[in-house]
């Protein structure tokens, strides 16, 4: 039986020939990734271990971006740890504030990532580097610490799905809309410790953006990772950013998937993910009257400059619904300068909204943005449970930027076409 992409990855990593779902392998790894939440804990288990030094100075990337800027002391105290054991250990890929951003829009940006790569992060979102063709998955804290000395992982191989994309997607579906169709289609433990692996001639309808978005959420429907086969889109980015060589790893024609699902992306609408769970989705048709408080546009979903081009282009020449507070945050410093040039900041402060410098924290209710008792917000980010973004009697919904912008012009969740 052939193997699937995440297969052919994981067997070349672990230095075989074949692997199969359900093998015990120990892989080498390209990358291992911490931010300033997780980091903590595992440099407590590294200095356990009693070793010297991280087991490759440049592949090994901590990025605080959760809590910073600093939203207390106890947030200051995590950062200074992680501060002081990157420039102790001489680590190279250490990004804080004035050259940080969100750590997986940041990772692909820098070049730190390429096809073909085997890479683990203290991060259960470390799946966006599907994206580019590479296994990537998240993984607690204590492994992120034996990462970090021996430069390998135990992983069990996992089965994968095939999602064969065919068509285009229409105007004002990206692919937010397009994970969260998938997500409603088959639930939030439709893969289960699986391989998403995303293929089909739809896919060369897809940017980078879309993609990295898509893989980014692929947890979000329990999977181990969510991947993208690699095409001149993929290589064309790759090329213009990679700091490294790379591999370019394809499915065999007898790869083995649990499930094969066919989907034609002009049929999908703007959607929306319902509170408390990213499956309870709705197109934007069935939405009804929702009333919202907030509009949250950024994170590692959707944080990159094609959204933030999306949602300026609605903002432009209207004002954000008096009584909504509307909050942008770019992935990236460079993202952030980029906007900056293109005007899109000036759209934004013009209609009314606020610009964050980029984090995490409007995302998981850590700084900034909290929700009150009774608030619904309208984000662009990845979870919706209960209590994500403050009070626990408060509501999130999910979406892409264009319905998000569209949303805090209305002041009710809205279809881009109604206001665009």
């Amino acid at each position: 039986m052939g193997m699937t992409m995440t297969q052919k990855i994981l067997a070349a990593h672990a230095g075989v020939d074949h692997v199969k779902a359900g093998d015990f392998i120990q892989a080498n790894l390209d990358l291992v990734l911490g931010n300033d939440i997780t980091t903590p804990v595992a440099i407590k288990e590294f200095n356990k271990m009693g070793v010297e030094g991280v087991f490759h100075k440049k592949k090994v990337a901590l990025v605080p971006d959760h809590f910073t800027p600093n939203k207390d002391i106890k947030a200051a105290e995590q950062c200074k740890m992680v501060r002081e054991f990157a420039y102790e250990k001489d680590i190279e890929n250490y990004f804080e504030i004035g050259e940080m951003g969100i750590e997986h829009a940041l990772l692909p940006e820098k070049g730190l990532v390429v096809c073909g790569d085997v890479v683990i992060g203290a991060d259960s979102h470390t799946c966006t580097y599907g994206a580019l063709g590479a296994f990537s998955t998240g993984i607690g804290s204590t492994d992120m610490a034996a990462g970090m000395a021996t430069g390998k992982c135990w992983f069990r191989v996992p089965t994968a799905i095939k999602f064969e994309l065919k068509g285009k997607p229409q105007k004002w579906v990206s692919g937010k809309d397009i994970i969260l169709h998938i997500i409603g289609m088959i639930g939030v433990d439709g893969a289960r410790y699986q391989s998403m692996e995303f293929m089909g001639d739809g896919i060369k309808n897809l940017s980078m953006d879309d993609r990295f978005a898509m893989a980014n959420m692929a947890i979000e429907a329990g999977g181990k990772n969510g991947i993208f086969i690699v095409d001149d889109v993929t290589l064309d980015y790759v090329k213009n950013h990679s700091t490294k060589k790379y591999k370019v790893y394809t499915p065999d024609e007898d790869a083995e998937y649990e499930k094969v699902y066919e989907i034609d992306l002009s049929t999908i609408r703007p959607t929306v993910a319902f509170p408390h769970l990213p499956e309870n989705t709705r197109t934007i048709d069935e939405v009804g009257d929702v009333k919202i408080d907030q509009v949250v546009i950024g994170s590692c979903t959707n944080g990159r400059i094609e959204d933030l081009r999306v949602a300026a282009k609605i903002l432009e020449g209207k004002k954000v619904a008096k009584g909504i507070r509307m909050i942008v945050f770019p992935a990236t410093q460079k993202i952030y300068l980029q906007a900056m040039k293109e005007g899109l900041m000036e759209t934004f402060i013009t209609a009314g909204a606020v610009v964050s410098t980029p984090t995490c924290g409007p995302c998981l209710g850590g700084h900034m943005g909290i929700l009150a008792k009774g608030e619904r917000a309208i984000a662009t980010t990845n979870r919706n449970f209960v209590g994500r973004m403050g009070h626990v009697e408060s509501e999130v919904y999910l979406s892409s930027p264009a319905v998000a912008a569209a949303s805090a012009v209305t002041g009710k969740i809205t279809n881009p076409e109604d206001v665009a």
